[in-house]
């Protein structure tokens, strides 16, 4: 995935263009950027600003529209009239995701646009804007009116639509019972969308939402999913800020998150097996991992939508999210409240030759028959959790493989567990 930034410089990498190429090398996207304006700038204090010249602007846009397949762009700083009207001459005709986050001022104080520009802002870059993101002072900025209760956040969003915009979101609006509001208007759509209030001052939060937006965008996900992840992902790198200067704490999106790391680390070397293809099944392959003792599936990592097979390729089509499996999650939590070192899974595709591999291995394995499986399990759903409880009700040992040769309409499965998910790995690989 290739997203490109336009904005200005920030030397601090607090915010601009350094802080969007963090962000999307963060989700494994290659940031590209065109550089707007240089900005004299850091924790503390704002300094100068200096636009690139018409000439160089025109250079780096044209050299990156011609070389690069640009599946994203987002629009910060862009300071004047004649950086904004040569932006709009080369991303009118561009069908392709524009995020537009409205940087009028730093948070260190120094303006990031003129006011003279703003009118051509309004006028030429707000409708490219697949979604806009301004946060309440720059609604309040572009439609010269105050969020009050006379103009409440529906009437400024649909003053900005009106400008162009296809979606609005407008963040931090208001602040209740210890939550902070977005209110977001879609086309036929308006919602708020909540989140945990962190009295905390940081510099990059605006950046870090719009750029995980146009991230999200590009994935393929709702504006409403697109904005959550956004959103979620902002308020982490929020709790996760550092006073690595004298003033101000810079977001952070660094402090990864262990189990997170080991699955997407072992899901990347699961992708490149040779011929693994073979052994993903109909209904598609997960992989998940948990912290001890997870008390529900919403505990438990896994991806979102699925690994897929594609030809002789496999894709990881979804994100890592607590909560994004359902079936495997289903078979790891009833395993691990039995053996609580197993804390990760995966599920292949039943093949006779893999069988045989798995008792040559001589794994701890298990199986158990879906025609056993009582009506009401069948009816309420539970028919994982039953089968695994089942599988594993008189053993002695922790599994290695639980297995089931399938049913009516079930594809028969291959579940294969261990402590990690390098662990995992190396059993798959015995087998595969």
């Amino acid at each position: 995935m290739n997203l490109l930034s336009i904005g200005g410089s920030d030397p601090s990498a607090g915010a601009g263009i350094q802080s969007d190429i963090k962000t999307f090398s963060k989700f494994n996207a290659h940031g590209l950027t065109v550089v707007t304006a240089i900005t004299g700038q850091n924790t503390s204090n704002f300094g100068m600003v200096e636009p690139v010249s018409k000439k160089i602007l025109e250079n780096q846009l044209k050299t990156i529209i011609e070389d690069f397949k640009i599946d994203g762009i987002k629009i910060g700083m862009v300071y004047n009239s004649e950086i904004i009207k040569m932006i709009y001459q080369y991303l009118k005709k561009l069908k392709i995701p524009i995020v537009v986050d409205p940087v009028i001022k730093s948070t260190t104080g120094g303006m990031l646009i003129e006011k003279s520009a703003i009118i051509d802002f309004k006028k030429l870059i707000v409708p490219l804007a697949t979604i806009i993101t301004p946060n309440k002072f720059e609604a309040e900025i572009l439609t010269k009116t105050k969020i009050n209760f006379k103009n409440n956040p529906e009437k400024i969003a649909k003053m900005i639509q009106k400008m162009g915009a296809k979606n609005v979101v407008i963040t931090g609006v208001k602040i209740k019972n210890k939550k902070i509001l977005d209110f977001v208007l879609e086309k036929n759509e308006k919602y708020f969308l909540s989140g945990e209030e962190i009295s905390k001052m940081n510099r990059g939060s605006g950046n870090i939402h719009s750029a995980a937006t146009l991230y999200a965008i590009v994935k393929n996900k709702s504006t409403k999913n697109a904005l959550e992840f956004a959103k979620k992902t902002t308020l982490d790198s929020i709790k996760n800020s550092q006073k690595l200067g004298k003033g101000i704490a810079i977001t952070n999106m660094n402090k990864q998150d262990r189990i997170k790391k080991e699955l997407s680390i072992s899901i990347n070397e699961f992708t490149k097996i040779k011929n693994i293809f073979l052994s993903i099944p109909e209904c598609q392959t997960n992989f998940v991992y948990c912290k001890q003792k997870p008390k529900s599936t919403k505990e438990i990592l896994g991806i979102s939508g699925r690994i897929v097979k594609a030809g002789e390729e496999v894709i990881v089509a979804g994100d890592l999210e607590y909560g994004g499996s359902k079936h495997v999650a289903t078979a790891l939590l009833a395993v691990n409240k039995k053996y609580v070192k197993i804390q990760s899974a995966i599920n292949i595709k039943y093949r006779n030759e893999i069988i045989s591999k798995i008792k040559k291995c001589q794994f701890t394995t298990y199986d158990y028959d879906r025609n056993q499986e009582p009506k009401n399990v069948k009816y309420e759903g539970s028919s994982i959790e039953w089968g695994i409880q089942s599988a594993i009700k008189n053993s002695k040992k922790q599994p290695d493989v639980i297995y089931h040769k399938g049913d009516m309409g079930k594809e028969p499965m291959i579940i294969v567990f261990g402590k990690t998910p390098n662990d995992v790995i190396k059993k798959i690989l015995k087998i595969i």
